[in-house]
This record gives structure tokens, C-alpha cells and sequence, in this order.
């Protein structure tokens, strides 16, 4: 018996889909590349009216230098390498860092591991690898075409930005913020999407209902309530050090209470208890697809609940961890009102900070530095994205279906 074809797409349709995509190219993928390329421009030549003088930079090219042909496919190859290595050797690394129940910890410092080698190769090695080959090559009669400055481009603004102006500061915040959310979102929602996806009491689905409404909230309502508590958090908490009993024990930390105020473990707590709700009913979604007998017999073979749960079901289960780990990381790092309103200058993260660089705008040179700077907040998301992109796809068509 011959099986039925699949139905050709109509041409008319195929026209909507490419129109739509060349659409959000340019809404959405054109900005990005524009701001970038901005921002290895001098300023005079960043802000020009003429689109190929921004793009290809000839002043830019004679003062400040540029890349060649050479630098060009080179650095192209070398990105692709560095993504291809990190891609097959994560998964393995993670592996053996953390077995077993420490995978969560495996999985972190691999990352971090390997994303600190990325980024030694790519902005240590690589150049100085072709400052050597250009020097080596300028004096040959034909193959000095190779390595002659094609297209202008320096770096000088990004070094302003992370040395100078002292950005790595908010980029180690931005890391404390988001692990923390990360590992305590994903600590707790894990047990809890598993509780609820298992039970079938009503009260689970209340709970759900009051999570999603709490998660409905907009986020300045529920600062507002915090911001108070931030502030007096201090004078609320003298009580206890006066306290006959607990008093004393409280002293042994200090002799007056700490206050919550620009403490970024007090913000983890904040961003976890707000986007918790979504991070538990993500999860449940996902620990649903996973058939119950799984559970079941690893009773029978004489695990207690949580051993199979971390045992059996946590194995299963980590394409939707690491997907919903992606989605709190991008929740924590691109927050912008809860760490703005309740974190100092000195612990500010990546994404308040940046409103600093565009309000200076005093001169076209603070301007560029701003562009630099919020290049330099998109670079770890496409990073983070594309490395984990498998699990992540992965993850998702895990959870869009249950069965």
C-alpha cells in the first residue's frame, strides 16, 4: 500500500512565511547587528548618515586600524571551532565534574570552565595569534592583500567601558544574581512541580491557580511592597537583637541587625519569589510527561519516594530542568526594577547599570560607550542560548505534550 503524500505547501502561503521571516530580521535581528558594528566605529563614523561608511569604517580603518581578509575568515573559523569543541565537550565535562546527583554542580562549573577558556581564545589568543601572522605576512609582495585592512574596526571602547569605567564589576554581580536564582528556583521547583504534578488532591490545583495570580501581578506592585521592608529592614529587626534569648544568639553575628538594602542575597530572595510560580508550573508540565510507573517501580525495586525521585525521575527530566533553568536565568538577568529599586551602586547588576551610559550622553565618545556596553549585555545571552540550544529544543518538545 502506498502512503499518502503530505500535501505541498501553496505558493501563496510559502510567500507569507519568507515575507514574515524577512520581517523579523529586520525588526528584530537588523538593531542588534547595527548597534554591534556601531561599536567597534570611531564616533564620528558610527553616527554617519551613509550606511556603508558605518559599515565598511574607512575612517575608522586609517586611524585606529581595521581587519583584513585573512583576520576575517580566521576569526569566523575560529568562533565556529570554539562553539563545535565547547558543544561536544560540555556535555561529557558536566559528566564527570558532577555524577549522578551532582549534576547540577557539574553542570555549572563546567560552564564556567569552558566559557572562561572561550573567551581567552577569542579575545587573547586570536588576536594576538593574527597580530603575528599580519606582521609575518605584510612584507610578502601578494599575500600582504590578504592581511591589508578591509574593513575598520577597534576595541578601544569596550576596554573603556569594562577597565575604565570598571563594567566587570556589574558582569560579576550579574553572575551572583542570576546563579542564585537559577540554583534556588530550580532547587525548589523541581520538588515542588513533582508534588503537584503527582498528587491529585484539589488543593494543588488552588495552589497552582494563587501561583499564577501571583505571578500575574505586575512587578512595580509587588516591589512596592518589598522597597519598605528593604529600606527599615534595620530598625524592623531591632527587636530581636533585644531580645533575652534570641538576642543573644543574633549577637554572635553582629552586634546590630544587617540591613537587606542593596544586599544582592536579599534580591535572589525577591526574583526567586517572584518568578517561582512560573519556574512550578513549567516543571509540572514537564514532570507530567513522565508516565507514573516510572515511580512505581522504582518503589518496588525498594526506593523511597525521594530516591526515586532523584534516582529515576530526575534523569528523565533534565531537558525541561535545563530549559526551565534558561528561562529563570533570562527572568533574573534581564530584570531591571526589582535590581534597580533595591540594589546599591556598588552592587547594581548589568542591565540597571546601562541606564547609567545612555543618561550621560554628554559627548559622542559616553554615547559609544553606551552602545559598547549594551553589546557587551547581549554577548553572554547568545552565548548561554546557542550552547545549550539541543537541551533547550529538546526540553521544549518535552514539554509541549503529555502522554
Amino acid at each position: 500500500m502506498i502512503a499518502p503524500r503530505p500535501p505541498k505547501t501553496p505558493p501563496g502561503l510559502k510567500m507569507v512565511i519568507a515575507t514574515s521571516l524577512c520581517l523579523w530580521c529586520l525588526v528584530a535581528v537588523f538593531p542588534i547587528f547595527w548597534i554591534t558594528v556601531m561599536s567597534f566605529r570611531i564616533p564620528v563614523e558610527a553616527f554617519a548618515s551613509d550606511p556603508l561608511q558605518v559599515i565598511l569604517g574607512p575612517l575608522t580603518r586609517r586611524t585606529r586600524g581595521g581587519l583584513g581578509i585573512l583576520d576575517i575568515l580566521v576569526g569566523a573559523a575560529a568562533v565556529i571551532a570554539v562553539y563545535n569543541s565547547a558543544a561536544r565537550v560540555l556535555p561529557r565535562l558536566a559528566r564527570r565534574l558532577g555524577p549522578g546527583e551532582l549534576a547540577p554542580v557539574g553542570w555549572i562549573l563546567s560552564c564556567l570552565f569552558i566559557g572562561l577558556l572561550a573567551l581567552l581564545a577569542i579575545a587573547w589568543v586570536l588576536p594576538a595569534g593574527l597580530q603575528i601572522i599580519d606582521a609575518a605576512l605584510a612584507p610578502v609582495p601578494v599575500l600582504h592583500r590578504l592581511v591589508d585592512p578591509i574593513v575598520g574596526a577597534t576595541g578601544e571602547y569596550y576596554a573603556s567601558v569594562w577597565i575604565r569605567l570598571g563594567f566587570y564589576k556589574n558582569f560579576l554581580n550579574s553572575l551572583v544574581v542570576t546563579a542564585g536564582v537559577v540554583v534556588l528556583s530550580l532547587s525548589v521547583g523541581t520538588l515542588a512541580g513533582y508534588a503537584l504534578a503527582r498528587t491529585k488532591s484539589n488543593l494543588a490545583f488552588w495552589l497552582l491557580v494563587s501561583a499564577l495570580i501571583f505571578r500575574a501581578l505586575p512587578q512595580s506592585v509587588l516591589v512596592s511592597g518589598y522597597l519598605p521592608v528593604f529600606t527599615r529592614s534595620r530598625e524592623l529587626l531591632m527587636p530581636l537583637w533585644g531580645a533575652p534569648v534570641v538576642g543573644g544568639l543574633l549577637h554572635l553575628f553582629g552586634d546590630v541587625p544587617p540591613t537587606l538594602y542593596g544586599r544582592p542575597y536579599a534580591v535572589i530572595a525577591v526574583l526567586v519569589s517572584i518568578n517561582q510560580p512560573f519556574t512550578i508550573w513549567m516543571l509540572r508540565s514537564f514532570f507530567q510527561t513522565i508516565p507514573p510507573e516510572l515511580d512505581e517501580a522504582a518503589r518496588v525495586d525498594g526506593c523511597s519516594h525521594f530516591e526515586a525521585f532523584r534516582r529515576v525521575i530526575m534523569p528523565v527530566m533534565w531537558p525541561g530542568v535545563i530549559t526551565t533553568g534558561l528561562f529563570s536565568f533570562l527572568l533574573a538577568y534581564n530584570d531591571y526594577l526589582v535590581c534597580s529599586l533595591l540594589l546599591d551602586a556598588q552592587s547594581q547588576t548589568m542591565v540597571p547599570a546601562i541606564t547609567h551610559f545612555f543618561n550621560r550622553e554628554t559627548t559622542s565618545t559616553d554615547q559609544i560607550e553606551a552602545v559598547a556596553a549594551a553589546v557587551s549585555i547581549i554577548a553572554p545571552l547568545f552565548v548561554l542560548v546557542m550552547a545549550f540550544q539541543r537541551q533547550f529544543v529538546s526540553g521544549l518538545t518535552a514539554g509541549a505534550v503529555k502522554g
